[in-house]
């Protein structure tokens, strides 16, 4: 059986055999109209030259860390997850890895992948990323060591979980300011994929348009409220101490937690807004907390109101997130959602909950059973998908994500 690669560029050379003749006869013709074209333009007056449209930017794809990770968060994602074939062991997953590296790495940068039916659609990558993701079952079939955090979260009381949203093999996470290089970047990978694996789930995301708001500023869920206030700040020691793993063949990767919450739009709008600032214990308007005036005060959770009542109340979201040990910390990058809502319903909507660090059961995990214990918020948000990735580091140009395990 040809292997994948031999499969692909057998695919290109059909391409080039059907195509190329019909495109070199309308090279010729193109050439000949730019000629007359460019004589009617002498004399004319020519426009002053302009800084490259945004489209045009590119985050770097090859480095010690994969990129969708530290990079500012894009307007638009999709996150894929996908299922093993049955019959896929691990040098398909080699062959498999180093076909949708070779893709992402020719996408990101404004190339077309080989055998790309349409190449035009890659030419402004927005600042796109295509960041890759491994189950429990991958890192079994592929023979290596798996985390002992990579797993299933335990069972929270508030999940109410849907196996088409939870889960999954690998992780396609695939991110850019423009949606439709996001929609060109999932069919191609999923082109080169589909020989290896099957969709399980599909989950798009968006955050506010590039330019409206000003680069840095914290994204706001659909609720109104600003989500992800305490985040570490990429490039610092701190951030690399509470992302990046140094385990085994992961070093230099993390690990990603996926949860798609259900926020319930239609009874948030009976509440008023002094009860929907106490939920999370932040004011709506600047995202403050309680106790301060701007988005980045630290919150005082020792100060009492005049009836000697917790001014930031005990179920509040930020004060059930927050603890007094430093590693029972996370980094957040999460995306909006919107479906089609069901029957009498206005909305169907909620959050793409995100989150990375270097350990799932060390950080993530104690922070969510506070959460499930009592956080007021619960009466309005329902987890309803759930999956954990380890997320390989990056790669050196000649190698391919995933090689130091399948390497």
């Amino acid at each position: 059986m040809p292997s994948a690669d031999d499969t692909r560029v057998g695919r290109a050379t059909r391409r080039q055999f059907l195509f190329g003749g019909a495109t070199a006869g309308i090279g010729v013709a193109a050439g000949a109209a730019g000629g007359i074209l460019a004589v009617q333009a002498l004399g004319a007056e020519q426009p002053a030259p302009t800084a490259p449209p945004h489209g045009e930017q590119r985050v770097p794809f090859f480095g010690a860390h994969q990129a969708g990770i530290a990079t500012d968060a894009q307007a638009h994602a999709l996150f894929l997850g996908l299922d093993l074939r049955a019959d896929v062991d691990r040098a398909d997953l080699g062959r498999l890895m180093r076909l949708l590296t070779d893709d992402a790495a020719r996408l990101t940068q404004g190339r077309p992948a080989l055998a790309d039916t349409e190449p035009e659609l890659a030419v402004s990558p927005a600042r796109l990323t295509v960041t890759f993701g491994f189950g429990p079952a991958l890192v079994a079939r592929a023979g290596g060591p798996a985390p002992a955090w990579l797993a299933p979260l335990p069972a929270f009381s508030i999940d109410r979980l849907q196996p088409a949203f939870s889960d999954g093999d690998l992780l396609v996470q695939i991110a850019a300011d423009d949606p439709l290089t996001v929609a060109h970047a999932a069919r191609m990978l999923l082109k080169d994929a589909r020989r290896f694996t099957t969709v399980r789930w599909s989950q798009p995301g968006f955050r506010r348009a590039h330019g409206t708001e000003r680069p840095g500023t914290t994204m706001r869920n659909l609720f109104g409220q600003v989500d992800g206030t305490s985040n570490p700040q990429p490039g610092t020691a701190d951030f690399d101490r509470v992302v990046w793993s140094d385990e085994g063949w992961l070093t230099g990767g993390t690990s990603a937690v996926i949860r798609r919450i259900r926020m319930d739009l239609d009874s948030w709008d009976k509440l008023d807004r002094d009860g929907r600032e106490a939920s999370v214990g932040r004011t709506l308007d600047t995202g403050a907390p309680l106790t301060g005036t701007s988005e980045h005060d630290e919150p005082d959770l020792e100060a009492k109101n005049r009836l000697g009542f917790p001014v930031i109340p005990v179920f509040a979201h930020l004060r059930r997130s927050r603890s007094d040990n430093p590693h029972e910390r996370i980094f957040r990058r999460a995306y909006n959602y919107d479906a089609a809502p069901a029957g009498d319903a206005v909305s169907d909507s909620g959050l793409l909950f995100v989150s990375f660090q270097a350990d799932v059961a060390r950080q993530f995990t104690p922070l969510q059973r506070r959460l499930d214990e009592l956080d007021l918020l619960n009466q309005w948000t329902t987890p309803i998908g759930s999956a954990v990735f380890a997320i390989p580091p990056g790669c050196a140009e000649h190698g391919f994500i995933g090689d130091t395990l399948l390497g």
